[in-house]
């Protein structure tokens, strides 16, 4: 059967496109294709057992079996997921996708945009008077990182997988904490210093909740929501696994 697996971050880069096109064996399972893509493209060998498979937006395990109508996806590890990889010494280049690029992307509960965040405008969408304490986390871009000098970041994602990861995150915290509200917005594109990458914020009827809220957010985020960041320093270019 033929499939069309998409490539994101480092993935993308090595093979210079954003998605591959193969027959493979039907069935196939999950771990069946990482094995058979790092044999068809050595330039992805040593990248490859450290992605995970996405169907449909949704992480599946290798017994997973994969037909051909499926939407597939190869996902490295996403921001806060890895120490990163060190590739060249040029900027992010990029990959013309077949899709149109949206300057907004919008879920129930969370935005992607590659316009400035304003954090009073997260903060907004959680205020209610039932609300006693209202907290917000702001991820920055730093000047420094492993002791090297920052000159920028360049923020990508797998937009509609990302959008249902991070408004699961809400449902999930909202469920478990009764009387909370959470909000998540994302920034995408090239960030200069003290840009901000990420603001979040949290509301619950006392100050302990909002903050544990907050708090969960930002840590689930880090671990499983498929955005990547390519750090640019006076070194090179580095695919970063480190939250802002």
């Amino acid at each position: 059967m033929l499939i069309r697996p998409l490539l994101f971050a480092n993935l993308r880069q090595l093979a210079g496109t954003d998605h591959l096109e193969l027959e493979v064996p039907n069935p196939i399972s999950a771990g069946e294709l990482l094995h058979l893509l790092a044999q068809r493209f050595p330039q992805l060998r040593l990248a490859l057992p450290i992605c995970r498979v996405a169907i449909d937006q949704e992480f599946v395990a290798e017994d997973f079996l994969i037909s051909a109508e499926m939407e597939i996806a190869l996902i490295p590890p996403v921001s806060g997921g890895h120490d990163g990889y060190k590739t060249d010494n040029s900027p992010n280049p990029r990959i013309t996708s077949e899709e149109p690029r949206q300057e907004v992307q919008i879920g129930n509960y969370s935005r992607l945009s590659y316009s400035v965040l304003c954090l009073v405008d997260v903060h907004a969408e959680v205020e209610h008077e039932h609300a006693g304490g209202v907290t917000s986390f702001v991820g920055n871009v730093r000047a420094k990182n492993l002791g090297r000098s920052i000159q920028y970041l360049d923020y990508e994602a797998y937009g509609s997988m990302a959008l249902r990861a991070m408004d699961q995150i809400v449902k999930n915290i909202e469920t478990a904490m009764p009387g909370t509200r959470v909000r998540i917005h994302h920034r995408l594109g090239r960030l200069g210093i003290g840009d901000t990458a990420v603001v979040i914020a949290a509301s619950a009827p006392h100050r302990e909740e909002a903050f544990q809220a907050c708090r969960q957010a930002i840590e689930r985020l880090k671990s499983d929501v498929p955005i990547w960041k390519y750090e640019v320093d006076d070194q090179g270019g580095t695919w970063i696994g480190s939250g802002p």
